[in-house]
C-alpha cells in the first residue's frame, strides 16, 4: 500500500471510529452527569453551558489508537514505530488530563489538579519522550531553522532544555484555546493537515498514518463540538491534542515550525500572559489594576467585542490555516518539495 494510500486509511478509520465512539459516549456521559463546571469569571453566557458532557476527547483518543494499530500495522511489522511512540506519548498527555477532568467532575467545580502537579507530571513526559527519541534514532539535537534552510547543532543537555520548554508550552497553548465550541478543533485541524501533507511528500508513512488519524479523529470529533456543542473535550482531549502535536513536530524533526503554524495558540498564550502582567503591573504603580484585553484569553476578547462564536470559530481556524501553509512554504527547500 502507497504512503497516500496508507495515510487515507488511517483518517478513514479515525474518523469513523470516533463518529461511532461520539453516538455511544455522549448519551452516557449525559447519564452519569459528567457534565463540565463553567468558570466563574468567564463570559456570562458560557454558564449555559454548564453541565455539558466533558470528556469528549476519549472519542477521538479510540479513533486515533485504532487507526493506528490497524493503519499502522505494516509499520509496526517493519518495526516503524514513529507513530506508536507520538501515540504514547500523546495518551501520557491524555492521562493526565483524565486525571484533572476526574477531579472536577467529582467535585464538580473548575479546578482539577494544581499547576504544580500538572507541570512535573508534563516535564517528566517530555524528557522522557525526547530521550527515547534520541535514543532509537528518531531525532537529532540539530536544530532545522524553517525559512532559512539551515540546521544549528545544540549540545544535548541545551537541545533537551529546549524540547522540554517547547513541549510543555505547547502543550498549555492547546489547552488554553480551547474555550469556545470547537475552537480548538477547528485551529488544530489545519495544523493536521500540514504534517499529513509533509508525511505524504517526504513518504514517511509511520508518521503520516499518526497525522491523518489525528486529522480523522479531529474532523470526527468536530460533529460533536461545534457550537452548540453537544460534548467538550476536557482536559483529556486538549493536553492528548497538544501532546500529539509536539510529538508531530519533534518526530518530523521540525520543532521550529510549531512558531508559524501553532501561531494561534501563541497568540492565546500570550493574551494570558500580557493580560496578567499589565495588571499586576497597573495595579503597582496606580494602586488599580487595568486590563489590557476585556477578557483573556483572546478569544473571549472578541467575544466581549460582541463577534459570535462562530465568527470566532471561523476567524480562528482561517487564521491557523493561512498559517499552515505559510509553514509548508518554511519546509519545502529542506524536502525539494
Amino acid at each position: 500500500m502507497s504512503v497516500l494510500a496508507t495515510t487515507a486509511f488511517a483518517f478513514g478509520v479515525s474518523l469513523v471510529v470516533t463518529v461511532i465512539a461520539g453516538l455511544l459516549l455522549v448519551p452516557f456521559l449525559r447519564r452519569v452527569k459528567a457534565g463540565q463546571s463553567i468558570r466563574a469569571d468567564g463570559p456570562a453566557w458560557h454558564k449555559s453551558k454548564s453541565g455539558t458532557p466533558t470528556l469528549g476527547g476519549l472519542m477521538f483518543i479510540f479513533g486515533i489508537t485504532a487507526a493506528c494499530l490497524t493503519a499502522g500495522y505494516s509499520s509496526i511489522t517493519a518495526l516503524d514505530l514513529t507513530h506508536i511512540f507520538a501515540l504514547a506519548f500523546a495518551l501520557i498527555f491524555g492521562v493526565i488530563g483524565f486525571l484533572d477532568d476526574y477531579e472536577k467532575v467529582k467535585k464538580k467545580q473548575n479546578l482539577g489538579l494544581t499547576s504544580i502537579q500538572k507541570f512535573i507530571l508534563q516535564l517528566v513526559a517530555a524528557i522522557a519522550f525526547v530521550l527515547l527519541m534520541r535514543f532509537t534514532g528518531r531525532l537529532t539535537p540539530n536544530l532545522y531553522i524553517p525559512f532559512f534552510n539551515v540546521t544549528f547543532p545544540l549540545a544535548e543537555p541545551i537541545y533537551l532544555a529546549f524540547a522540554a520548554f517547547i513541549i510543555v508550552g505547547c502543550v498549555n497553548a492547546v489547552n488554553i484555546t480551547d474555550g469556545i465550541d470547537g475552537l480548538a478543533t477547528g485551529v488544530s485541524i489545519p495544523v493536521a493537515a500540514f504534517f499529513v501533507v509533509v508525511a505524504t511528500a517526504t513518504g514517511a508513512r509511520s508518521l503520516g498514518v499518526f497525522a491523518a488519524a489525528l486529522l480523522g479523529g479531529l474532523v470526527g470529533f468536530l460533529c460533536f463540538n461545534f457550537h452548540p456543542a453537544k460534548i467538550f473535550m476536557g482536559d483529556t482531549g486538549s493536553l492528548f491534542l497538544g501532546g500529539a502535536i509536539c510529538a508531530l513536530a519533534f518526530a518530523a524533526d521540525l520543532p521550529l515550525i510549531l512558531i508559524t503554524l501553532g501561531i494561534v495558540y501563541i497568540a492565546e498564550t500570550l493574551s494570558d500572559i500580557l493580560q496578567v502582567a499589565y495588571f499586576k503591573y497597573s495595579r503597582r504603580k496606580t494602586g488599580t489594576g487595568k486590563r489590557l484585553f476585556k477578557m483573556a484569553p483572546l478569544h473571549h476578547h472578541f467575544e466581549m467585542s460582541g463577534w459570535s462564536e462562530y465568527k470566532v470559530f471561523g476567524v480562528f481556524t482561517a487564521a491557523s490555516l493561512v498559517f499552515a501553509a505559510i509553514s509548508y512554504v518554511g519546509v519545502m527547500m529542506r524536502y525539494r518539495i
